[in-house]
């Protein structure tokens, strides 16, 4: 019995990671559709499309489908969805503040999904603005800290006009503003830095520190919009000690 229990977990533990990794997949074939759309189908000549099929390829989106993303949206075959962005503000456990963006093909069902989303796990909708003031918008270049010296980094960082870089561990953070942020990756890249990911994104200003039982309710509403299929990005403002976080990632394994 011990042998087929662990074969059982083991095969839920794969159909999670592999359905995991299907919507990520979508998600990320979904924003190179909308690049594409928005400035056309020439990487060399779309920004954002390059970066959309860059991060896409670092997360082993195959290739037939990063092309017919690109063909959909920038209208070379047809069956391209007609997604528009919409942001929810909204609090999770213990105030948390929530910024949800979502790309979607049907406005009710993702208001819905949210708001249900929300009401499960211990949060709710707010009102627009009432969380968004406590969030600026941001420039974020993830880079591999493997094979990256730091000071050289952060030197090429800082020429090119970034804000700083933050130390993440297995990853550095090369943080811009907004309008920088082409410009700073770019240069990086020229300069034989390679980049996992640049984009967009709101940090918090001021952050809600949570203890292990509300940042356990927390790490889980945020799992569970991060499941919706409409869900793009989750922001929040909440953070924990060393030892919090320990605890959560113990969990985790």
């Amino acid at each position: 019995m011990s042998g087929h229990s662990k074969w059982a977990t083991t095969k839920h533990k794969k159909a999670a990671i592999d359905a995991k990794r299907g919507k990520l997949f979508a998600k990320l074939v979904k924003n190179i559709e909308i690049a594409a759309r928005q400035g056309g189908g020439d990487l060399d000549g779309n920004a954002a499309l390059y970066e959309a099929v860059n991060k896409a390829k670092k997360n082993s989106v195959p290739a037939d489908n990063i092309k017919r993303a690109i063909n959909r949206g920038s209208g070379a075959e047809a069956g391209g969805a007609q997604y528009e962005e919409i942001t929810y503000e909204g609090y999770g456990p213990n105030g948390v503040g929530l910024i949800i963006s979502c790309l979607t093909d049907n406005r009710n069902r993702a208001a819905a999904d949210v708001r249900t989303t929300l009401s499960r796990n211990g949060g709710s909708l707010a009102e627009n603005g009432s969380v968004s003031f406590n969030f600026q918008r941001k420039g974020e270049i993830v880079v591999p800290s493997e094979g990256t010296d730091y000071d050289s980094l952060f030197e090429k960082a800082a020429e090119a006009g970034a804000e700083d870089v933050r130390d993440e561990g297995d990853t550095y953070v090369v943080v811009t503003a907004p309008s920088d942020l082409t410009t700073v990756a770019k240069a990086l890249k020229d300069d034989g830095i390679d980049h996992d990911s640049a984009d967009s994104v709101q940090e918090p200003i001021n952050k809600v520190d949570l203890d292990l039982d509300g940042a356990k309710k927390v790490t889980k509403l945020l799992d569970a919009l991060d499941d919706l299929d409409d869900v793009q990005d989750v922001y929040s403002n909440w953070t924990a000690s060393d030892d919090v976080m320990k605890q959560l990632d113990a969990d985790d394994d």
